[in-house]
């Protein structure tokens, strides 16, 4: 293999800046289970206003801030309304089934966005003795196996306005919602004062080495808070993880629609190989699906021949693959990239 990498397999790859290490290495500390550790207290209320919410708790995860989330907002035989190729239903190891036992109810969607009627027919069984009640929907923004797509914010209104009308909570999945933001021209926190609750990351495209933030009411967050020690996530001097998350949230947030760019740029480009399907208006933020329709190169051939050139992605099936960007590529490896793609396909 190559010895020089671009690795577009996911914006989780990025290593942490200077700065960051830099904060680490000086952060104040105490005991967090205690409630001592100043780090953590600061980014934990630095993402609460980011986000409209009154307290926010710093998890290991993105999947356990979700997991603690549908815990604290449901009981045992409660039903969980989600979008049907959803990161929290399909990637998230059935966190749902095994940590909360309750059932999911997944609905199609158009790029993220339920039908409305559907949803409120599977709202309506709530009272139907033969039903399990449904009590929590979830929505994800952006919607990573759909491209990147951006929920919009009228169909967050509509959905508020059906989750009202019968007394459902609602949780946003917004491990990426800063690159829904820039892309929709709005705050992150007009996303977020539709849900109950967020859960955002700040180990994707802001570039920290660990972690995300779960947002919501104060009485909320006292419940998650005992949710995640019992699930184990019960951390000690975690200023030292905390600290760089603190320098993504002040410094990273606005770089991210060089990101989208970067995106669109190898959309494009591979709009203009043969053997690549892609339509690159789709392309809204940092996330590029394509498929692979060449008689001999599938896209787990295609992923192993570009990983020689040192183009690292990922096949996600026979035929299809994800590329992301992120702070740690650039117009090179873009190029880069096409190229290596290029030269796989014509033989």
């Amino acid at each position: 293999m190559s010895e020089r990498i671009s690795d577009f397999r996911s914006d989780t790859v990025t290593k942490p800046t200077p700065e960051m290490r830099k904060a680490m290495y000086e952060a104040e500390v105490g005991d967090d289970v205690f409630g001592d550790d100043p780090t953590v207290k600061k980014l934990e209320k630095m993402a609460a206003e980011l986000m409209g919410k009154e307290a926010a708790l710093f998890v290991a995860s993105g999947t356990m801030g979700n997991a603690i989330a549908v815990k604290a907002w449901t009981k045992e035989g409660d039903e969980v309304i989600v979008e049907e190729r959803s990161h929290i239903y399909n990637f998230e190891s059935g966190h749902m089934a095994f940590i909360s036992r309750v059932q999911v109810r997944p609905l199609p969607s158009k790029r993220g966005v339920f039908d409305l009627r559907q949803l409120e027919a599977a709202l309506a069984k709530k009272e139907d003795i033969h039903f399990a009640p449904p009590t929590l929907i979830t929505i994800e923004n952006t919607h990573n196996f759909w491209g990147g797509a951006v929920i919009p914010l009228t169909h967050f209104k509509a959905v508020r306005e059906l989750a009202d009308r019968y007394g459902q909570k609602i949780h946003l999945d917004g491990a990426r919602i800063f690159n829904a933001a820039f892309a929709a021209g709005v705050e992150a926190k007009e996303f977020a004062r539709y849900a109950d609750s967020v859960m955002f990351c700040i180990s994707k495209g802001l570039g920290a080495p660990i972690g995300s933030l779960l947002a919501g009411p104060s009485d909320f967050i006292r419940k998650a808070r005992k949710i995640r020690k019992m699930l184990g996530g019960g951390m000690r001097q975690v200023g030292v993880i905390a600290a760089p998350g603190i320098v993504a949230l002040e410094k990273m947030i606005e770089r991210i629609p060089e990101d989208h760019r970067l995106a669109k740029k190898l959309a494009r480009g591979l709009e203009s190989i043969e053997y690549i399907e892609i339509n690159s208006e789709e392309v809204e933020t940092n996330i590029v699906f394509f498929d692979v329709t060449h008689p001999e190169i599938d896209a787990l051939k295609l992923a192993e021949r570009m990983r020689e050139k040192g183009v690292l992605a990922i096949a996600v099936g026979r035929r299809r693959m994800r590329m992301v960007t992120h702070k740690d590529v650039d117009d090179s490896d873009v190029d880069r990239a096409l190229e290596a793609i290029s030269e796989i396909l014509k033989g």
